[in-house]
This record gives C-alpha cells, sequence and structure tokens, in this order.
C-alpha cells in the first residue's frame, strides 16, 4: 500500500470513466467528459483544500524533529540595603554573588522520535486522503455528466415524441372536415401534444440544473456550455461483484488506515515515554563580589515520577490504536454496501434495456406503425393511436432512465474501485 498505488488508482479513473465513445464532440461548444473530469480535478477548491491540509501536516513533521530551546537564566545573590546614620544613607550589606545560568531539557526515552513517527503517520494520512477526495470528486463529476446527458437526451426524446404527436392535428382535421372524425378528437389530439411539450419543458429545466450542478463540481460560478457529448446508448457488463470487493482494498479511504494505525501506535509509544522523566543539564558561570573570583557551577535537574505517571493518558492512547481496526471495518463494510448497492443496480438497469431493446420497444413501434396505416383507412380510433404512441413514448423513457441508472451505477462503482469493468457493447 503505497501512495504510488494510490496515485495509479486516480490515473486509472481518469482512463476508466472516459471511454473513447465519451471522447468524441457531437457538437460545437459541446462539454466532454474528459473536459469535465480535467477541469474539476485542476479547479476544485476541495482539492487545494486537501493540498493545504498536507502542507499543515509537514509542518508539524518538521516541528516535531525539532530540539527544544535552551534557557538563560541571570541571578544575584547576597544584595540587600540598610541604613546608617541619622540622616538614613543607603549602603550595601554583604558580598554581591552574580550567576549566568545555561540550561537544557534533554529528552529521554526517545520521545522525539516517537513524536516525529506520529507526525509522519498523520503527514501520510493527509496524502491519502487527499487521494480519496480526488477519487471522490471524479465520480461525482462523471455523476453529474451523466445527469445532464441524460437531461439533455430526454429532451430530443420529448421532443421527437412532440413531434410525431402534432403530425397527427393536420390528419385529425381533414377526417373532421370529411365527416370522418368528430372535433373532439382534434381537441383530444391537441391535448396529448400539450402534455408532450409539457413534459419537455420539465426535461429543460432539469438539464438547466444538472448544467448548473456539473458546473459547480469544475469549479466555476456559472456553466459556460450548453451542451454535453456522449454515447449514452454504450453499456458495460460489470465485472463479477466478489471482484469488485477485493478491489475495493486499494480505495485511499481504506489504504489511510494504515497511516492512521501508525500514527496512533506512535501517539501510544509518545504516552508511555511521557512518564519517563527527562533531566535538565546546566552550566552556569558565578562572579563572587568579595573576592573577585569567578567560578563554573554544572547542574542537573529531573522530575520524580511519583504522583503523575500518565496512566489515563496511556490508557486513552491504547483504546485509540485499538479502535482502528473497527474504524476500518466500518468504512470497509460501508464501501462494500455502496458497491454491491450499485453493482445490483447497473444489472437490473441491464436487464431492464435488454429486456426493452429485444421485445418491448420492437413490438410497441411494431403495433405503433400497424395502427397508423389503418387508422387511415378508419379501421382503429383516436383512443387506439394515442394509446400506441403512449405506449412507445414510455418504452423509450424507460429505457432512457434504466441507462442513466446504468451509467450511474457504473460511476459510482468505477469511483470505489479505482479500476476498469469489462466493456460490452449494447445490442
Amino acid at each position: 500500500m503505497t501512495f504510488r498505488v494510490a496515485g495509479l488508482l486516480c490515473t486509472a479513473l481518469l482512463v476508466v470513466l472516459v471511454p473513447p465513445s465519451w471522447s468524441q464532440s457531437q457538437g460545437n461548444g459541446a462539454l466532454t467528459l474528459p473536459r469535465a473530469l480535467q477541469k474539476a480535478a485542476s479547479a476544485s477548491p476541495r482539492l487545494a483544500a486537501a493540498d493545504r491540509t498536507i502542507a499543515m501536516s509537514d509542518g508539524r513533521r518538521e516541528q516535531a524533529n525539532v530540539l527544544p530551546n535552551p534557557t538563560v537564566g541571570f541571578e544575584v545573590d547576597n544584595f540587600a540595603m540598610s541604613q546608617i546614620g541619622a540622616v538614613g544613607a543607603v549602603g550595601a550589606v554583604g558580598a554581591v554573588e552574580t550567576t549566568l545560568q545555561l540550561s537544557q531539557l534533554i529528552e529521554l526515552g526517545g520521545k522525539r522520535d516517537a513524536r516525529v513517527q506520529a507526525a509522519l503517520g498523520d503527514y501520510d494520512t493527509a496524502r491519502l486522503e487527499r487521494e480519496a477526495t480526488r477519487l471522490e470528486l471524479l465520480s461525482e463529476t462523471t455523476i453529474a455528466f451523466v445527469e445532464a446527458l441524460s437531461a439533455q437526451r430526454r429532451i430530443q426524446i420529448l421532443d421527437r415524441q412532440a413531434a410525431v404527436l402534432e403530425k397527427l392535428v393536420p390528419l385529425m382535421q381533414r377526417r373532421v372536415e370529411a365527416g370522418a372524425s368528430s372535433p373532439a378528437e382534434v381537441s383530444r389530439t391537441q391535448a396529448a401534444v400539450g402534455m408532450a411539450r409539457l413534459e419537455r419543458e420539465r426535461a429543460r429545466l432539469a438539464f438547466a440544473v444538472a448544467r448548473r450542478e456539473l458546473a459547480t463540481l469544475m469549479g466555476m460560478d456559472k456553466p459556460d456550455f450548453t451542451a454535453v457529448s456522449g454515447d449514452f446508448g454504450r453499456i458495460a457488463r460489470p465485472a463479477p461483484l466478489d471482484s469488485a470487493i477485493k478491489a475495493i482494498e486499494d480505495n485511499p479511504q481504506l489504504m489511510r488506515w494504515t497511516a492512521v494505525r501508525a500514527r496512533r501506535d506512535a501517539e501510544l509509544i509518545s504516552a508511555r515515554l511521557k512518564a519517563v522523566p527527562d533531566v535538565t543539564a546546566s552550566l552556569a558561570w558565578r562572579y563572587y563580589g568579595q573576592t573577585g573570583d569567578n567560578a563554573v557551577r554544572f547542574g542537573a535537574s529531573l522530575p520524580i515520577p511519583v504522583l503523575d505517571r500518565n496512566r489515563g493518558g496511556i490508557r486513552e492512547a491504547q483504546e485509540a490504536a485499538q479502535r482502528t481496526e473497527a474504524e476500518k471495518a466500518i468504512n470497509r463494510l460501508t464501501l462494500i454496501a455502496v458497491v454491491g448497492k450499485a453493482h445490483d443496480s447497473a444489472n437490473g438497469a441491464l436487464l431492464q434495456v435488454d429486456l426493452l431493446r429485444r421485445t418491448i420497444l420492437p413490438t410497441a413501434r411494431a403495433t405503433l406503425t400497424t395502427i397508423e396505416a389503418g387508422y387511415g383507412q378508419g379501421r382503429f380510433t383516436l383512443l387506439e393511436i394515442l394509446d400506441a404512441y403512449r405506449t412507445v413514448a414510455d418504452a423509450e423513457l424507460m429505457e432512457h432512465d434504466a441507462l442513466a441508472s446504468f451509467h450511474t451505477s457504473v460511476a459510482t462503482i468505477e469511483g470505489l474501485i479505482g479500476s476498469p469493468m469489462q466493456l460490452a457493447r449494447a445490442r
């Protein structure tokens, strides 16, 4: 588990989330997924904040290796005042002794090494958390891109459906003029067209919202693109769930717990070493004012560890170290639950798409063609042709929703496992 591995995960995710069919622009000014991911990775304030956290941890690591500052002291002994004579004159009594002392705290038991190791663990944790944030950002950007592409494609589907219904209006009017239909059929057809247009406007609003959310992830105040480009019909069959769960072990969210454990183990060592007394060594120069002599003094002092042996701090550090495995297990189970849910959702969406494309859509379109041909001959009613149109429209939107669910699930899985999925072109 190295930082190089974590970096490769991010690179792999960029490759995974950008299949060739999603990289081709379908129009001038259309935003592609590679461009969206690139802008999100370069302009996101979340990554900038994570970089600052790493720099802060590096500062703590540097500071942890610094020795304590020496202490300088100055003392004057045998200095007193007394009154001489009735006039209250002041004079010195005794011989003044002046001392200049330099003291240095000497840490024993490897306290500084333990402190440095704890800071290193904190630094490694910050780096892995930054990689986890990057993976999460790329996955969120991909999901937002899928939502925008989904809303845009939904508008196109509804535009086509509305255009088909609008062609019925002149036919209805001709039938009314010929006395073959009542004017109510024209009104009913116009109402169906109006409902299709209403759904289209709702889809346009959803697209505007999706564009703004995608722009926010890309670090922009407002979108600078009017459309998104990608092959929404592309499908991929996910790898078996067991392999996806195994790949989760390389997710930086889990890898960071190794660094967290190293930091907490070092903090436990520091807590135990706190009971080891440190020596304060001193070197002093003394001047005797009475004789004019100079002298050098050496000294050492250390606390007696009788009242405080840091037992409470040691226990706290022990519990924190032992808690690491439980926290990692919680994190792992959470990731497995997310991957499992997304995996089931992707497979379920694939089944829906397969069923819709193999049976439901072809049957509904064939039925519509038959009814359209027979309607002009008076063999079918308006309700039957509108029902056929609605069946085709509902099936097309169900296929669209299944594709959107599939791509969202795929982005979620790839964002957690950081590895490509086996691609299978839609049939």
